[in-house]
């Protein structure tokens, strides 16, 4: 289909359906990723990574920025944050899924959330 065919068929809706991204995630559980990713006693993302209106953000890990096009795949998302030693044995970030820091469904929230950044 051209654009020409879109724009003369309704194609501002053709292009906003277009753009929602696989898997869009409701802005509660979004909210609550976000809570659990704040957290000093749960996710405790931002005293090592900066986002966007995170408080006292730390710079010791990649800031969370563009993340769904930095990780076009959610689930190897998933798999650095469940566990990235898979990765980089040497990691200092905490195994949140292989050490039980967060239950599977406080993990699916915090991957929807950063990949949402």
């Amino acid at each position: 289909m051209n654009r020409r065919y879109l724009r003369s068929v309704g194609g501002g809706l053709a292009w906003a359906v277009l753009a929602i991204p696989a898997g869009a995630t409701d802005a509660q559980d979004l909210a609550a990723g976000k809570a659990i990713a704040s957290d000093r006693n749960g996710g405790n993302c931002f005293s090592c990574h900066m986002a966007e209106g995170a408080e006292m953000a730390g710079n010791g890990g990649p800031p969370l920025i563009q993340m769904a096009m930095r990780y076009p795949d959610r689930a190897a998302l998933k798999a650095q944050i469940a566990d990235p030693r898979e990765r980089n044995p040497n990691t200092v970030m905490p195994p949140y899924g292989a050490h039980g820091i967060l239950t599977d469904r406080e993990l699916e929230l915090v991957v929807d959330y950063i990949h949402s950044l």
